[in-house]
């Protein structure tokens, strides 16, 4: 999928190089980190940039290969962050915002009382992250296995498992990993997270997302072969 010229492809972020911030106004800005090409960048600054529980987190992963991710997405973000609010990363002030289903603090990460807003997400070596000036939402996936497909498939909109069904058993995984993307970048989004059932909204299994649910905008991201991502921002108001 990458280079695809219908689809926005990220930035490639390393830690050797300097941040090239795009202008203000454009939003959002998307990156790629690999986490087995930034590894040595990302352990370096990670004691210094990661707080007392983002340490924590990265230390309770039994597998190497999410630790490795965990960091370099993490330490990344803050870079990023940090440049955007002119702070050091490790001065970025990150929170929890009230969950919009129970008012508890686990919603969204936020960054505390400025208008960046980000979000996150990252499946084995790869990490997607974005910076805007509005609320948004990223997700990318590894292609999922035929059986998570017939395991999983039953909790998307009724419309999705019929276009599921309709096609070849040997396209449903990449269809369905796409709709997936699609689905968890809006939920991010919008703040709820797969908390919200993923029969309510419908996003689409084709080449193409379908018109957001609730007047957002859902657009498919070029990521390397064998994942699938994308990007939700709020619409236009009218």
């Amino acid at each position: 999928m990458i280079g695809s010229p219908s689809l926005p492809v990220p930035t490639v972020f390393e830690f050797d190089r300097p941040v090239s911030r795009p202008p203000a106004g454009d939003a959002p800005s998307l990156w790629t980190v690999d986490a087995v090409g930034q590894r040595a960048g990302a352990e370096r600054l990670a004691p210094a940039v990661l707080d007392a529980g983002e340490l924590a987190r990265a230390g309770s992963f039994h597998r190497d290969e999410d630790r490795r991710c965990y960091v370099a997405a993490h330490v990344a973000l803050r870079v990023l962050l940090g440049d955007h609010l002119g702070v050091a990363a490790a001065r970025v002030p990150l929170v929890r915002e009230p969950c919009p289903n129970c008012g508890g603090p686990h919603g969204r990460p936020a960054v505390d009382g400025n208008g960046v807003h980000f979000s996150l997400s990252h499946a084995a070596d790869l990490a997607l992250l974005a910076v805007a000036g509005t609320a948004v939402g990223v997700d990318v996936e590894r292609i999922a296995a035929p059986r998570t497909v017939a395991e999983v498939s039953a909790s998307l909109h009724p419309t999705e498992i019929a276009e599921l069904d309709a096609l070849p058993e040997s396209e449903r995984p990449a269809a369905f990993t796409r709709a997936w993307a699609r689905k968890e970048s809006y939920l991010k989004g919008i703040g709820t997270g797969l908390s919200r059932s993923l029969a309510l909204d419908y996003v689409g299994t084709g080449p193409l997302p379908a018109p957001g649910p609730g007047g957002w905008i859902i657009t498919d991201v070029a990521v390397p072969e064998g994942y699938a991502a994308a990007v939700a921002v709020p619409g236009p108001r009218r």
